[in-house]
């Protein structure tokens, strides 16, 4: 890493009320959080958003303003804001995306990040490295979940790379390039893309991170592949079937998993009167490769408790979650902990208002959670090594 031209993130503390929606404010905070937006910016953006069509242009009239200014990173990701409620529209979001990599390669190409391209599937796993400064403590493996790049946590691999941890952020089926590139649809079996990634670097000691679906799928991972030697995951959802009311279950399960004609019409009512409703089930659709709102709810049906394995786990184990979540009930924490009746240890850790990271993922004190991780790693028995086996 070229330390003497690494740019310097700042992590400010507080969730703050960017938007009266939240729909719209937890992402205008997500980019804020991370260290890639100026809180200005946001605020000004909060101010002249009124829907998702708001959204995708004033996020790109922020990353213009910042591109002629020379703001590069703040451009970046202003323009990876604007791409993910720009579902309707895939050429737009194709050219998004484009400009998001163009412009987060060249903010950041003298901080010495490496790229990969991993076959996998009869295409590609992306995957980036940042190498450890000072004395190598081990690897961590990072992922993110549903809809996420692995770019969008470069300054947590800068902080674990500033720890002494060599990182390695990759996207699996249904995210970022793997998806939008090489046409990759998503695959709870997450296992199968874990494994190419350690198999390409040759590791056989790591701890693996998963942020927000990336939470349950590191689980499934790890239940399966013994050269992950610890587990974090922030925003758990032990089980998606789970999450409605134990009254509605039921009618939930019937609907969604036998009444396929039925739930087609439920869905399409819902994303003809809710444009919340169009973006999320037209989002699945697309991460899926769906062709009907009923095949893309398929996916969703997978993720539960029995296919997650968690009892099959056997690492040191961290669960980060936050008493608010918007997305995730917090009885998804317990459930999660009570499972893991073979993890060699659980650490977990909920976050109140008091931490100012009570949201989904710690938004509000990622610096926080992130010292709660190293904090963690380092005090575990026996710290990795990079490629040990």
């Amino acid at each position: 890493m070229d330390e003497a031209h690494r740019i310097q993130f700042t992590l400010p503390v507080g969730y703050r009320w960017f938007h009266k929606d939240q729909v719209f404010n937890f992402q205008l905070n997500r980019w804020y959080s991370f260290g890639y937006a100026r809180f200005e910016d946001m605020q000004s953006a909060g101010e002249h958003i009124e829907s998702f069509e708001d959204w995708t242009s004033e996020m790109i009239s922020q990353a213009e303003l910042a591109l002629a200014e020379g703001r590069l990173v703040n451009a970046a990701f202003y323009f990876r804001a604007a791409e993910f409620y720009s579902t309707d529209n895939l050429p737009m979001r194709m050219h998004l995306y484009d400009r998001f990599v163009e412009l987060f390669d060249e903010a950041f190409k003298r901080e010495g990040f490496e790229r990969f391209r991993i076959p996998y599937d009869g295409g590609y796993l992306p995957a980036m490295r940042v190498g450890p400064v000072g004395t190598p403590k081990g690897t961590i493996m990072l992922h993110g979940g549903f809809d996420s790049f692995m770019e969008e946590f470069y300054s947590w691999m800068r902080h674990f790379a500033d720890h002494g941890y060599e990182a390695i952020a990759f996207e699996g089926p249904g995210q970022g390039a793997a998806l939008r590139r090489y046409g990759l649809t998503i695959d709870c079996r997450w296992e199968l893309p874990t494994a190419a990634i350690l198999d390409h670097f040759h590791l056989h000691d790591v701890t693996l991170l998963g942020v927000s679906m990336g939470g349950y799928l590191c689980f499934r991972a790890a239940a399966v592949e013994t050269r992950i030697r610890r587990v974090i995951a922030s925003g758990v959802a032990y089980d998606y079937m789970q999450i409605p009311h134990t009254v509605v279950q039921p009618l939930v399960r019937l609907v969604f998993g036998r009444m396929r004609g039925l739930s087609n019409l439920v869905a399409r009512a819902r994303m003809q009167r809710d444009p919340m409703h169009r973006w999320s089930i037209g989002n699945l659709m697309y991460i899926t490769g769906s062709g009907t709102p009923a095949e893309a709810i398929q996916f969703v049906m997978q993720l539960t408790s029995a296919n997650l394995l968690s009892w099959l786990v056997e690492q040191d184990v961290l669960i980060l979650t936050g008493d608010r979540d918007h997305f995730i009930p917090l009885k998804m924490h317990h459930m999660q902990v009570n499972a893991l009746i073979n993890a060699r240890s659980v650490t977990a850790r909920i976050f109140t208002a008091a931490d100012q990271a009570e949201n989904h993922c710690q938004v509000g004190n990622t610096g926080l959670a992130l010292r709660v991780m190293t904090d963690w790693l380092d005090g575990l028995e026996t710290p990795a090594t990079p490629g040990a086996g």
